[in-house]
């Protein structure tokens, strides 16, 4: 019977794999530390498959290098021997709830995620340190080879690596914010879907490094936009009398997708709608009546003609023209073609747009909606004074603007898994939530954040917040009651049209995918509304260390590890490490039955089901009560099974009575 592995997925060994599958000439042999062999790839030979001259050594080229980058890479790559421990009592609604906060170090968190949910996420949200001087990164710890990494992993604390300032005064100030965020980006494009999008805010310090980064990891053809964010006034004049310079206006987003051939959803805005900034700068479904003349025999009751009457005969008879001279019927015709025919003329005429059924375009019929087209962010809200009244203190520094996270969480279908693994007082996660009461969609979150400690002279910290992650899962409760609490207001009264109390919107008007639901077309009743998570936390692995190294036991040592599991781990503790090395949904609902008097936990009805009695007493009559519920994987412990034979069997009964069922052991 197979064991599980129980540790992330070795990333080098799955690359391997890809490029033996496209150059099986490069790959080869080769001895590890302990004398065994194992694949490696002869890169001389894959420089050469993979250009046109002959090679014969390092050439200059343009890319991005620094310091430690192939560490990162590493970092990256390499597996750990870590696992997610669940915690019932910091969570709300743990059975229920679809969304997940994950406390750890996020390299970990990442890793830890990467079967699970390969390819699902359809949005990403970071807003990493701006590496100012003033704040902190991670300092990861880089091992030689992929063996020590894993090793290692499995004996580190509980709370991860470590942070550091990144002062000024540090010779690798940019290396190693750069090395900080390669191994991560690099896991996180893993993860999105492929028509997934990728958010990054930062400052004028890193962003020039950023995209070059982003360039490297997500392809330059996925580079999207860099979005101008302006800050506060008071932030502004702040720098201003701080700093030896002019105060910084704006901050940055930075835009990618995950393929280059990604189209972004029709964004539109109802007509009616107030307004922000001098967005309608020409028509946009304004009635203008000097727009109405007679053409082709018609003038238009509503609507009006797009261009002037002057500018439509001059156009019409460039189209006559044009029909004459290349001769080709109207069906014909393309942009291709037009576009052709004007370069040869030489002269400076206006060219024609063309409809779907290729003849000329001229007339613009009334409409409810149109597209958005002003200031791409012009967030009125800010994220400080919402922080503030939820949280009734300054809880959190410099939170981001709740609508601007909405803003972009409108670009996810309303069913996405959004994640933000730079979580600090979870404005994504209440963005989300909000988000979710106005338009009826169940978008579901991953929140992942470092217990960070609060600064002892914060006012989080006197009001007994020890860490950031706890003002963020703080937060998450606070913001959640309310919207809630506001659903039920509204309920009775029918009024559907939100923003909700907590938002700082000056403008009320809704920004939704055309192919989107409306958000005047639904009631949501609080009840079904998701204001839960499942808190999840980063530690060692709940395997000893003889179920990674069991040739480094000697036999004298055998009676020691009758178990291979550590002693404080629970039940629930093994299933999330289970879900997580079978790749399985961790906000899937989990419920207890008892089957012969034993525990058994059933992951989504059939998904998993999980016995970890560790008594000796599971039997073949209990395997053949637990194989006619037919779930599609089940795992038991070594230490549970009654005797050899019965583990023998097994497999057996499962074939038999249920052969479609997965058996794994730990």
């Amino acid at each position: 019977m197979e064991k599980l592995k129980m540790h992330s997925p070795d990333l080098t060994e799955g690359n391997i794999e890809k490029i033996a599958g496209l150059f099986p000439n490069c790959v080869t042999e080769s001895m590890d530390k302990n004398g065994k062999l194992k694949k490696s790839i002869d890169f001389d030979l894959l420089r050469q498959e993979l250009s046109g001259t002959i090679v014969e050594g390092p050439q200059e080229r343009y890319h991005l290098n620094w310091p430690g980058k192939r560490e990162a890479l590493l970092a990256a790559n390499a597996p750990i021997a870590k696992t997610l421990r669940p915690c019932r009592e910091e969570s709300v609604d743990f059975d229920t709830t679809q969304n997940l906060f994950i406390e750890g170090d996020n390299l970990d968190a990442l890793k830890l995620l990467q079967e699970t949910y390969l390819g699902k996420i359809k949005m990403i949200y970071i807003d990493p340190p701006y590496n100012t001087g003033n704040d902190f990164i991670y300092e990861d710890d880089f091992a030689e080879s992929t063996e020590e990494y894993l090793r290692k992993s499995n004996q580190k604390d509980e709370e991860g690596n470590r942070l550091v300032a990144n002062t000024e005064s540090n010779g690798r100030f940019h290396s190693d914010w750069l090395s900080m965020m390669y191994p991560r980006l690099k896991l996180a494009r893993n993860l999105l879907s492929d028509d997934g999008l990728i958010f990054a805010s930062i400052g004028p310090e890193e962003i020039s490094n950023l995209k070059k980064i982003m360039d490297e990891v997500f392809g330059e053809a996925n580079y999207r936009n860099s979005i101008a964010i302006k800050r506060g006034a008071k932030s502004v004049q702040a720098q201003f009398e701080t700093w030896d310079k002019l105060g910084t206006a704006f901050e940055y987003l930075l835009l990618y997708s995950k393929i280059s051939t990604y189209r972004f959803p029709k964004m539109v805005r109802e007509l009616d709608d107030s307004k922000c900034g001098g967005w309608n700068n020409h028509w946009r479904g304004t009635d203008r009546p000097t727009m109405r003349y007679e053409l082709f025999g018609i003038t238009p009751d509503t609507g009006q003609w797009r261009w002037s009457k002057d500018r439509s005969v001059m156009a019409i008879n460039n189209y006559q023209k044009m029909i004459s001279e290349i001769g080709k019927t109207e069906i014909d015709i393309t942009q291709e073609t037009i576009d052709s025919w004007y370069l040869e003329q030489g002269a400076d005429i206006d060219l024609l747009r063309l409809s779907s059924n290729g003849k000329p375009e001229h007339y613009i019929p009334p409409t409810d909606t149109t597209l958005l087209n002003d200031i791409w962010f012009h967030v009125p809200s800010t994220g400080s004074g919402i922080v503030k009244r939820l949280m009734g203190i300054k809880a959190f520094d410099n939170p981001k603007p709740l609508d601007l996270l909405k803003q972009a969480c409108r670009f996810c279908p309303n069913d996405a898994i959004i994640l933000d693994f730079y979580a600090g007082s979870a404005t994504t996660a209440h963005a989300i939530m909000q988000l979710n009461a106005e338009d009826g969609g169940n978008r579901k979150f991953i929140m992942i954040q470092l217990p960070e400690p609060c600064d002892e002279k914060s006012e989080a910290f006197k009001a007994g917040y020890k860490t950031i992650a706890e003002i963020g899962k703080e937060r998450i409760r606070r913001a959640g009651k309310q919207i809630r609490d506001e659903l039920e207001k509204r309920k009775d009264n029918n009024q559907k049209q939100l923003p909700l109390e907590n938002s700082d919107s000056t403008s009320s008007f809704s920004l939704h995918p055309s192919s989107f639901q409306s958000p005047s077309s639904f009631i949501l009743h609080p009840s079904s509304f998701d204001i839960g998570f499942r808190v999840l936390k980063v530690a060692s692995s709940s395997m000893s260390g003889i179920y990674y190294t069991p040739d480094a036991v000697q036999q004298t040592q055998l009676a020691l590890f009758s178990d291979n599991i550590k002693e404080d781990r629970s039940a629930e503790d093994l299933l999330f490490q289970v879900l997580l090395d079978w790749g399985v949904d961790l906000s899937l609902p989990i419920k207890k039955d008892a089957i012969a008097g034993k525990e058994v936990f059933f992951v989504d009805d059939n998904a998993l089901a999980a016995c970890f009695d560790k008594n000796g007493e599971i039997t073949e009559d209990f395997i053949k009560e637990l194989a006619k519920r037919k779930p599609l994987r089940v795992v038991f412990r070594d230490a549970g099974f009654k005797n050899d034979s019965v583990k023998i069997n097994v497999e057996q009964i499962f074939k038999l009575l249920s052969p479609h069922t997965d058996v794994k052991t730990i």
